[in-house]
């Protein structure tokens, strides 16, 4: 019976080993200098299958409040990697909820607050390097921002985060 059960735990232990070096880092959590939260935003990602490239889709939340005005910008992307061994090519489609307020009267104008809170549409083109293994991961490129007042087609973006 001891035999039976050491066996069983080598079989389970093996069969674990086997199934941890096929996981692949397929999620991150970073942050964004400008990009689709315009400013600055905090972002999860991840991947809709179990590899680390393919269709994905991330989300976040930026806020910056200057001279009494507060900025809130939520950015949803659906996005596809494309490449191997970490090095990957990133294309996405989204939007960017943007929220404008303040907490004095007369801050900003009523047109003001209007034409800068509402949704945008975004892009994102970009490298990224994302370790199969998980940890230290880095995107740059650019993520073009459109909606009914002007666009910013060549805007920037530059992510560190941690892959897991």
């Amino acid at each position: 019976m001891k035999g039976c059960t050491v066996a069983l735990l080598i079989l389970i232990c093996s069969t674990l080993s086997c199934f941890s070096q096929e996981l692949q880092a397929n999620r991150a959590l970073f942050i964004e200098g400008l990009g689709n939260g315009l400013t600055y935003s905090l972002n999860y990602d991840t991947r809709f299958g179990p590899g680390p490239n393919g269709l994905g889709g991330r989300g976040g939340i930026g806020f910056i409040s200057v001279q009494g005005v507060n900025i809130t910008s939520v950015p949803f992307v659906l996005n596809y990697l494309l490449g191997y061994s970490g090095h990957y090519v990133e294309f996405g489609i989204g939007a960017t909820i943007l929220a404008i307020g303040t907490g004095e009267e007369g801050a900003i104008s009523r047109s003001e607050f209007d034409r800068a809170t509402g949704i945008g549409a975004t892009l994102s083109l970009g490298y990224r390097y994302q370790p199969l293994d998980g940890g230290l991961m880095f995107r740059a490129g650019l993520a073009p921002i459109f909606d009914r007042t002007g666009s910013l087609p060549f805007w920037p973006q530059v992510s560190l985060g941690y892959a897991f």
